[in-house]
Parts: structure tokens; C-alpha cells; sequence
């Protein structure tokens, strides 16, 4: 169960006529949630806000238990949100190995477990190779993709198993950085629209076992880094 974290800006100047802000989203923070207080900053910083509305938006859905770098479009700028949308990204995180959630990730509690001691380091190496190029992907249940004009997590909500189409994405680097079983983490550079969570389900099926996404951080969208990026306060 996903806990809303609670959390704060720092002292910003923002120019309502048109900016682009990237900040560090924190653990259990949605997307929705820093857009929310951006919105509420501008409100309270500017006077002007009060009277006239200030569009803001995001370049980037990134899950609430996912960490790391947001784009925040404000005024003019948000007609930039579909240029960066369409951007490269570069995602560190932990798969772990021998079991699956319903989710890919921690929102759901585990499912099922599989054996691990058949799989070799080796294995781990080649499998995470074999995703790197085009390939189709299948995105989760619990994800924003509309089936039939619903989105496909409220109706994974209500215990129905929506018919996702595959699409199409581009992984071009997937390193494996620490193995410790369970555990593997991970670096990986893809396309837009690409499910890290689908990753971890495929990456378990391939190694003959099971898979979940247990910690997810964005680092790169483009030329943007979460090391430039602003740090929230979380309370």
C-alpha cells in the first residue's frame, strides 16, 4: 500500500510567462502531488497567480514508489512537454529475483515465489544483453495505459485483467552494476514509454523464475541529470 509522502519546496523563483524546473522526486510522492505544489507555490509567491491561471505541467509520469528526476513545465513552456516527453531516459534501480507481485513492483504484496539456484551470474549478464535493441513490450496491469478508453490500473483495481496491446520500445544500454542474490541492480537507457516494471517480469521469466521492481530512481531525461536537479523537503 502506497503511503503519500508529505513534503515541501525550497525557495524558488519561478517566471509564470514560461520555465522549465526539474526537481528530485522523493519516495512516495506521485507525479500529480508535484505538480499539485508547484501550482500552490506559484499561488502563494505571486499575487498575479491569485487572479490569472498559470498553466503547469509535467514531461514524465514517474510511479510514486520510483525516486528521481521530474520536469516541471510552467507558462509557455508546457508547449515543450511532448519534445521532452519524447527524450531518452536512464533509470538505476533492484530487481529482485524468485518472486513477482501482481503490480512488478512493491504497491502489491508478493504472489508468488520461484527458485533462484539454477541461476548463474553468467545468466544474469546474457539476459540483461538480450534486451537491448527494438523489441515489444507489454505494459503492467497497474499502469496509466487507456484499455477502451479506462485506464488500465483502475480496472486492475476493480480484479479485471485488461487486454494491454504490446508496444513498441528501444532499450540501448542495460548494465547490470551489483549482483547479489536475490538481488540485481541495474542501469538502463531507454525510449520513451518504456516500463521498467515490464522489465523486471520479463527479466524474471527469461532467467526460468520470477522477478519484481524493488527500487527505481530516474537520473537522466535527455541533457537533464537529478544531480542538477532541485531536492524537496520531505516532512
Amino acid at each position: 500500500m502506497i503511503h503519500q509522502a508529505r513534503f515541501e519546496l525550497p525557495e524558488l523563483y519561478i517566471n509564470t510567462e514560461g520555465d522549465v524546473l526539474i526537481f528530485d522526486k522523493p519516495y512516495q510522492c506521485t507525479s500529480f502531488d508535484l505538480v499539485e505544489k508547484v501550482k500552490k507555490y506559484i499561488r502563494q509567491q505571486n499575487q498575479e497567480g491569485e487572479r490569472r491561471k498559470v498553466k503547469v505541467g509535467h514531461a514524465g509520469t514517474l510511479d510514486p514508489l520510483a525516486t528521481g528526476l521530474m520536469i516541471i513545465c510552467v507558462g509557455s513552456f508546457t508547449k515543450k512537454i511532448e519534445q521532452y516527453q519524447t527524450q531518452e531516459k536512464e533509470y538505476t534501480g533492484t530487481f529482485t529475483l524468485g518472486a513477482t507481485t501482481p503490480s512488478f513492483d512493491l504497491e502489491k504484496p508478493v504472489d508468488e515465489t520461484f527458485p533462484i539456484d539454477h541461476i548463474t551470474e553468467e545468466q544474469i549478464y546474457r539476459v540483461a544483453q538480450s534486451f537491448v535493441g527494438i523489441q515489444e513490450q507489454i505494459p503492467p496491469h497497474f499502469s496509466a495505459v487507456k484499455v477502451d478508453g479506462k485506464r488500465a490500473y483502475l480496472l486492475a483495481r476493480a480484479g479485471e485483467a485488461p487486454e494491454i496491446k504490446p508496444k513498441q520500445i528501444t532499450i540501448s544500454t542495460f548494465e547490470i552494476t551489483r549482483i547479489a542474490l536475490p538481488e540485481v541492480d541495474f542501469r538502463i537507457v531507454c525510449s520513451k514509454g518504456t516500463y521498467i516494471r515490464s522489465i523486471a517480469r520479463d527479466f524474471g521469466q527469461k532467467l526460468e523464475s520470477g522477478a519484481h521492481l524493488t527500487t527505481l530512481r530516474r537520473t537522466r531525461i535527455g541533457a537533464f541529470r537529478v544531480e542538477e536537479a532541485v531536492k524537496v523537503v520531505v516532512n
